[in-house]
């Protein structure tokens, strides 16, 4: 096939406005392969633990909406890499995605997939369905499966607000794709287990939006107890989690000074009672 280079000029812009596709990924690959990253290229010897690794998401549903939080903190092997590495991403106005993973293939997973919505929009005049774009995401993550199988895994972690619905959904995902719908809550990366573990106890379905923030805060601090791989917030350096609240008023990231307000009343309690709060029996 020839490359757009080598068309009319005429006929490339008629082409470029008349894709006959909403899918922005399958839309380049046709025209221009080689600006998309090759997925399916073979290593000489898998990368692993040499590049930066994200770690541990978030999320949580409440009554109108859903929040996402993420740590900061990217390791390699046994290496902190960095410490202020951001890992949760604003999708459109009404979604959003944390990563969890080789950090560089995430933030570009994210930067593809904000565009893909985009571009589905501009050519559909309306936005994809919270479905159709937990699906679209599933797409691109099979078809980084080769690479994953050498080392370079990313697993995201996808949140919504439905209007349809008039709720928070989430979705989460494996290397071979997805999408599992998970009911209040979810966690992924290497802290998931502890965080999960915290969720189960303090998670409260009847919360407000600030309460389940401190829960998403809580969740990440008990991962950060008890896996070297998640940062704790870092009050020396002012380095606070990610926070973002979606709801029918759209995505909003809370403000370090929002976060930190959290954090600060979250540790003056852990002064207390170091394992944090204790759930009811009955």
């Amino acid at each position: 096939m020839a490359s757009h280079r080598d068309l009319p000029v005429g006929l490339v812009n008629h082409l470029f406005r008349n894709t006959g596709n909403s899918s922005f990924s399958e839309f380049v690959s046709s025209y221009a392969p080689e600006l998309l990253p090759q997925r399916d290229e073979v290593l000489a010897t898998p990368i692993g633990d040499q590049v930066p690794h994200a770690t541990t998401i978030v999320a949580a549903t409440f009554a109108g909406g859903v929040i996402m939080a993420g740590d900061r903190r990217a390791t390699s092997g046994n290496i902190i890499s960095q410490r202020d590495v951001e890992k949760v991403f604003r999708a459109d106005d009404y979604s959003c995605m944390g990563i969890a993973g080789t950090a560089s293939t995430g933030l570009e997973f994210a930067r593809l997939y904000r565009v893909e919505l985009e571009h589905y929009e501009k050519l559909e005049g309306r936005t994809m369905s919270v479905a159709g774009k937990a699906n679209r995401l599933a797409t691109m993550i099979r078809g980084n499966l080769a690479m994953a199988m050498q080392g370079l895994v990313v697993v995201p972690l996808f949140a919504a607000y439905d209007p349809d619905k008039d709720e928070g959904r989430i979705f989460s995902y494996d290397v071979a794709g997805g999408p599992y719908e998970r009911e209040r809550f979810d966690a992924i990366g290497s802290g998931s287990i502890f965080a999960r573990g915290s969720l189960k106890k303090l998670y409260r379905d009847s919360a407000s939006s600030d309460d389940t923030v401190m829960t998403l805060i809580q969740a990440l601090y008990d991962a950060a107890d008890d896996d070297s791989a998640t940062g704790g917030p870092d009050v020396s350096r002012k380095i606070w989690p990610v926070v973002a609240v979606i709801d029918a008023d759209g995505f909003r990231r809370l403000t370090d000074e929002q976060v930190s307000s959290y954090v600060e009343q979250m540790l003056e309690a852990r002064l207390i009672s170091p394992d944090g709060p204790i759930a009811p029996l009955r």
